[in-house]
């Protein structure tokens, strides 16, 4: 059987989501319910419907114009192990990876080897946009994010410092 993702949706090119020209994947399912949640049809586990990782694939494969793909949601995360075998796919054939979640890159850390697939999703992303949407700091200045307390995460080099890199895009 192939590896499937339960998602709510697919947007085939965007250039709000991440540096560039995305698709963006929105995974179904969410724990955060951050009041003001930009994507709330995506909170429930019980909605959406599963697509194979393979058929993502061969979307990006057919879009020249593409950067990369930008997993959000939902909550990535939640489904860690195979949005980190899509992300992997996704840099085989040379493109980069963006993820959004509500957990904070600490959070993600302290708990990575608990959680199933955290480890693979994280290592496996370039560009990560943390921590949950907080309507008190909403701003619409900000590029890539919904509010002032969400970074924008270089996770490679953050990983190798062993301190969180800022990327400005």
């Amino acid at each position: 059987m192939e590896e499937q993702i339960k998602i709510a949706g697919i947007v085939k090119e965007s250039i709000v989501d991440g540096p560039g020209i995305r698709l963006v994947i929105f995974v179904q399912g969410c724990v955060h319910n951050c009041i003001g949640c930009h994507n709330p049809d995506t909170h429930s586990f019980s909605e959406g419907y599963y697509i194979e990782i393979d058929n993502i694939v061969e979307m990006v494969k057919k879009d020249p114009l593409l950067d990369g793909i930008t997993l959000s949601g939902g909550d990535p995360f939640h489904q860690g192990r195979v949005c980190a075998i899509l992300a992997n796919k996704i840099k085989d054939i040379g493109l980069n990876v963006v993820t959004y979640t509500g957990y904070t890159f600490e959070e993600i850390i302290n708990e990575i080897d608990i959680n199933n697939g955290w480890k693979e999703l994280l290592y496996a992303t370039d560009i990560l946009i943390d921590g949950k949407f907080d309507i008190d700091k909403k701003s619409l200045l900000l590029k890539f994010r919904g509010s002032e307390n969400q970074r924008i995460i270089d996770v490679k080099k953050s990983l190798k410092n062993n301190r969180i890199v800022i990327v400005d895009i």
